[in-house]
């Protein structure tokens, strides 16, 4: 079985990895870096540099903690570069000694699609590799979307891989995109003395999350300095003496000066230049169509991640990228999308798996709600991170969990035994007869959940 897969990023690298593992004669073709934009210019660099200003948010605190600290703690930009840089050389070191381990055939070039089971590869020296293969798994990713803003090309207005390779911290940014990348990026900035402006043309921000999380997350980024318009639509950049003006329409036209400007709005599918059209590959939005199984409408062809704007994370894209190859060596899976759990690196953090309570009335389901408090929590006293709260969505009829939402420390590792909940079918019962051990962030999700039929024990029941 000859495999051959377009694009080296979080779905691709892992599909290579995984077909290999099942018998197949893999080759590999990225464009830019193994690894995509998730190790290169996304989740990875991002949560460097959102470690670092986690911590000093937490500096600056010390005094509560009982530790003294001779004047101010501060970020040094190019040591941080530098680690930026070491960690990705590091990962991405790493998932190409797993595909050589793994005998892939790694080929550097931009691949596009040819009738009769070929995919011809243009390499940096201006030559083409002719590849023929049995089987095609189309994983090429998606850039960022700049949408049609007046003065989108003035210097100083960057996209989310400018803002991580900045030469310095700007004093002010305006950040256009309340989404994940957007909010993410204010918070980091933030906390490095930038003053941060986010305008975001929807009535919140962070738009899928529930919107009782959402809305607290905003709250405390606002009292954290973070300047936030929601309902505002941006009209136009404009160059000014010394930074650029923003001018953004709502409720009331307002303008904004700042430093940098951040569209961080989305980002859409890298299928422009693949030659879809000769093998007669369906696309609806500009985006590859595929089923569960992750084949496309031709045969021999499956497609996943991003270009599939099925559910833009990389952790999709690595399951999508498992179950194709599966599909392709015979064996019998689907994707499950009911416990994607969704993650934001704030501080405190955010993370999400199932209904949100929007959802549970939309569908008119009969639910209830449990919520424990982290400030009720002993470990999240203990680590002066009290702002938060676990929130958990049951049906009534069958107490199962349909949804988990938290905002705390740690949410985004405590995520995935909600996630496991919801793969099980756990109902409230199952979860509150698992002992958590104390003192931990953890137990509050018993908490949460011993809530939702009023019987938590370290809150009163109301």
């Amino acid at each position: 079985m000859k495999l051959v897969i377009v694009g080296g990023g979080p779905g691709g690298y892992v599909a290579a990895i995984r077909a290999a593992q099942l018998g197949a004669e893999v080759t590999l073709i990225e464009k830019e870096k193994l690894g995509g934009t998730c190790l290169n210019v996304g989740c990875i660099p991002t949560k460097v540099l959102a470690h670092t200003s986690d911590l000093l948010e937490e500096l600056k605190e010390a005094k509560k903690i009982g530790i003294d600290i001779e004047g101010s703690a501060k970020v040094n930009w190019s040591k941080l570069q530098n680690r930026k840089k070491y960690i990705i050389k590091r990962l991405v070191s790493g998932v190409s000694g797993l595909l050589t381990a793994n005998k892939v055939k790694v080929i550097n070039g931009t691949g596009k699609l040819q009738a009769g089971n070929v995919v011809f590869v243009a390499k940096e020296d201006g030559t083409v590799e002719e590849i023929k293969y049995d089987k095609l798994v189309i994983a090429s990713g998606s850039r960022a979307f700049i949408p049609a803003i007046e003065g989108k090309e003035l210097t100083g207005v960057i996209d989310s891989t400018g803002a991580l390779n900045l030469e310095k911290v700007p004093s002010s940014l305006v950040v256009i995109g309340g989404g994940v990348i957007g909010i993410e990026l204010a918070n980091i900035f933030n906390s490095m003395g930038c003053k941060v402006t986010v305008i975001e043309m929807m009535q919140h921000i962070l738009p899928p999350i529930d919107r009782e999380i959402s809305e607290m997350l905003k709250n405390k980024l606002i009292k954290d300095g973070i300047e936030i318009h929601t309902n505002h639509r941006v009209t136009k950049i404009e160059e000014c003496a010394e930074d650029l003006q923003v001018s953004f329409s709502g409720e009331k036209d307002l303008v904004v000066n700042a430093e940098k400007v951040l569209i961080a709005v989305g980002r859409a599918a890298n299928i422009k230049d693949l030659n879809l059209e000769a093998v007669g590959i369906k696309t609806e939005r500009n985006y590859i169509v595929v089923n569960d199984k992750m084949e496309t409408n031709i045969k021999n062809i499956y497609a996943i991640g991003d270009c599939t704007g099925k559910n833009m994370l990389a952790h999709v894209a690595s399951d999508q990228g498992i179950v194709a190859v599966e599909n392709i060596m015979g064996k019998n899976k689907e994707m499950d999308y009911k416990t994607v759990p969704a993650c934001v690196y704030t501080k405190p953090e955010l993370a999400t798996v199932g209904l949100t309570e929007e959802q549970a009335k939309e569908k008119g389901i009969d639910y209830k709600v449990g919520k424990f408090p982290l400030i009720a929590n002993g470990k999240s006293l203990i680590m002066n991170e009290t702002t938060g709260i676990i929130k958990v969505i049951s049906d009534k009829k069958y107490d199962e969990i349909l949804g988990v939402h938290i905002l705390g420390p740690r949410a985004t590792d405590l995520i995935a035994e909600a996630a496991l909940a919801l793969r099980l079918e756990a109902t409230t019962e199952e979860i509150i007869t698992t002992v958590h051990a104390h003192p931990t962030v953890g137990e509050a999700m018993k908490e949460a959940v011993l809530a939702v039929n009023k019987e938590a024990i370290h809150i009163l029941n109301e």
